[in-house]
């Protein structure tokens, strides 16, 4: 009586597992599975027994089992007996998924049978390649925001050269030339611009909108830019929850995922624009890295193109990289996108299959309702704006970023103090007692960061101003290190007229303060 209690409470436990179990006589035929195993494997119990256990193994394994539990019984080599390893599994519909294998050997009544325990990694490996595909995109971003940001003090020595020969040159037939030259300066400036984007480190602008709103305005540009032979639909949630975006940047997001589609439907085709409120609980972000919990507004955009292979889907985000022919494409389109999503604190993701199209996903957070920044008005009609001999404490480290810095800065008519470092900036403020502002650069080597520098003067000499310079402008977001300071930044590359203003309006602004 005490055996059969033993017998059933090791069922119950067997059936109550949540590994699967099998188990297998000398020959490889299954002789019990439990019920992990088939729902993991999609069989009914029947099915498994008495057969080869080679049926729930892909090729090449499949075909070479029988050989090796052979070898096994007849020399003792271990492969995975008594050890264990990652192998695949292959259900009932054709699928394969990877699972840890754990084989044990025991004896019953003279012979010799096996069990094996398996563990379903299907979760482990997607949350693994969540964290690979995060960390290359991560790196990737490192490299791309240090190269653009060394681009962006190539194009501010450009850009600030060709202003001031402009001052000098009287031909207007040569003033042409040197247009071409800065319109290509700011063709440059747009591609450092994507580059940023998907480090993350773009300037955004964020405001409380409604998706559905920029998208109603959006479409009838679509349809001029994209052509006669797409179609272009929308479904749009009406109960669409506030997001705290840039619009711009919404914008432009929808405008290159289209031309995309486009170029993806090259016989025309239909293009599909979605919102809706989705909420993405912890079981769904453990395979998306980065991406919190919580309540999402979505954007996603859909083709009926030629779609993407698993090659192609896997690197479609990362710049540079595109599959269209040489000359028609950057390859910065998606992975501005994805930088976008990210930089605003959510996701981006692609679902795709050959022959039938892509959607590509964008959520950004809902609005919570907390803090809303104040509108920042862009201008584009700058006017230059001079000053009244005062002294400004140049801190720029590459040298001819810094000699450009100082004739622009000269030819506003201000003083200037030159510095190459921040520990050499402290010893100019200690020496000189007429400085009426700082400009410095955000990113410097040294001891003295650009931010160490500021705290130093907030703290030593809050009677002068400061206004910063970077190619990165990471922290301009409301909630950095720039915001808590409550100091200024010059995007570069900028213009003379951009670098006028700023001058200005630092140095009147500290001068109402102190009155």
């Amino acid at each position: 009586m005490e055996k059969n209690i033993q017998s059933e409470m090791l069922e119950a436990i067997l059936e109550a597992a949540v590994d699967a179990i099998i188990t297998i006589d000398s020959n490889g035929v299954v002789q019990t599975v439990n019920q992990s195993a088939i729902k993991l494997f999609g069989y009914e119990r029947e099915q498994f027994l008495n057969r080869n256990i080679s049926f729930l193994m892909p090729e090449p394994w499949a075909s070479e089992h029988d050989a090796y539990l052979a070898k096994y019984q007849k020399t003792g080599e271990r492969k995975i007996i008594g050890i264990g390893r990652e192998v695949e599994g292959l259900r009932t519909d054709g699928t394969t998924f990877p699972m840890h294998l754990s084989v044990s050997e025991f004896e019953v009544s003279g012979k010799t049978y096996y069990t094996g325990i398996l563990h379903d990694m299907t979760s482990r490996k997607r949350a693994e390649d969540a964290l690979h595909r995060s960390q290359r995109m991560e790196a990737i971003g490192q490299l791309t925001g240090g190269i653009a940001h060394d681009f962006n003090n190539l194009l501010t020595i450009i850009t600030g050269n060709l202003e001031l020969l402009s001052m000098r040159l009287e031909d207007d037939s040569h003033k042409e030339f040197l247009n071409d030259a800065r319109e290509a300066a700011e063709h440059g400036a747009d591609l450092t611009e994507r580059l940023l984007a998907f480090a993350r480190r773009s300037v955004l602008t964020p405001e409380v909108v409604n998706l559905n709103t920029i998208i109603k305005t959006t479409k009838s540009m679509l349809a001029r830019t994209l052509g006669e032979n797409i179609d272009i639909e929308t479904s749009l949630d009406h109960g669409l929850w506030d997001a705290l975006v840039d619009p711009g940047q919404i914008e432009s997001v929808i405008l290159n995922l289209a031309v995309n589609a486009r170029d993806a439907m090259t016989n025309g085709g239909k293009l599909l624009i979605e919102t809706k409120n989705i909420q993405f609980d912890s079981k769904y972000v453990e395979t998306e890295i980065g991406l919190k919990p919580g309540r999402y507004v979505s954007l996603s955009v859909s083709d009926t193109g030629h779609g993407m292979s698993e090659a192609v889907r896997d690197n479609a985000f990362e710049p540079f990289f595109t599959t269209k022919e040489k000359g028609r494409g950057t390859g910065l389109g998606l992975s501005m996108v994805y930088g976008f999503a990210k930089q605003s604190g959510g996701h981006a993701t692609i679902y795709s299959e050959l022959g039938m199209g892509s959607t590509i996903n964008i959520y950004v957070p809902r609005y919570d309702g907390i803090d809303q920044p104040k509108k920042v008005a862009r201008r584009d009609d700058l006017e230059i704006v001079s000053g009244n001999n005062e002294t400004i404490l140049i801190v720029e480290d590459d040298p001819k970023v810094r000699a450009i810095t100082v004739s622009r800065i000269k030819s506003l008519n201000y003083k200037v103090i030159v510095t190459n470092n921040g520990t050499e900036a402290i010893a100019a403020l200690q020496n000189h007692n007429n400085i009426d502002l700082v400009f410095t650069d955000l990113v410097m080597p040294g001891d003295v960061s650009g931010y160490d520098l500021v705290e130093h003067v907030l703290e030593n000499f809050p009677q002068i101003p400061v206004l910063m310079t970077s190619g990165y402008a990471e922290d301009l977001l409301g909630n950095g290190k720039l915001a808590s300071l409550n100091v200024e930044l010059l995007r570069k590359p900028y213009r003379q007229a951009d670098l006028s203003e700023k001058l200005s309006e630092a140095i009147h602004s500290k001068r109402k303060s102190i009155d």
